[in-house]
């Protein structure tokens, strides 16, 4: 057995360098931490990881794979707060990247897509407390925002 302690950081393919890094500053918080190449590491705010994201130019011609396809599915960004879920979904709406929300139980989510198509998710974890049934399910259900807004201000 390989002891995994978390996922440290992502690399993503993406068409154009200096769009996909105004993307992930703008949109994320990101901080350039350095430039290789035709690669750029970007750190989150607050994190201790040297990077939690690279992304690699393979040329503005560049077409994302057609589905179905095998790869990765989505990258999973977790946020602190439901408010936070909420501005998030301001910021992916005008930026023209939302795609959808989703509540599974113990998480609630949005997901988006950057210039390049790969898919993200943000979401925000329940504390373990409050998974009951969803310890062992992971439903696919529509998301009431306004329902875990108002959870969280009784909490």
């Amino acid at each position: 057995m390989i002891p995994i302690q978390r996922l440290n950081h992502a690399v993503l393919y993406v068409s154009d360098l200096e769009r996909s890094v105004g993307f992930y500053t703008r949109v994320f918080g990101f901080t350039i931490v350095a430039r290789e190449g035709r690669m750029a590491f970007l750190r989150a705010p607050g994190s201790d990881n040297h990077h939690d994201l690279g992304l690699l130019s393979v040329g503005k011609g560049a077409k994302a794979p057609e589905f179905p396809y095998t790869g990765l599915y989505h990258l999973a960004w977790q946020l602190p707060s439901i408010k936070d879920l909420e501005k998030a979904l301001h910021v992916l709406v005008a930026e023209k990247a939302y795609t959808g929300a989703s509540d599974h139980g113990a998480t609630k989510s949005l997901y988006g897509k950057d210039p390049d198509g790969n898919e993200f998710e943000l979401m925000v974890l329940l504390p373990r407390g409050e998974w009951g049934a969803y310890e062992h399910e992971a439903p696919i259900q529509p998301l009431d925002l306004a329902k875990e807004l108002d959870r969280e201000r009784r909490r």
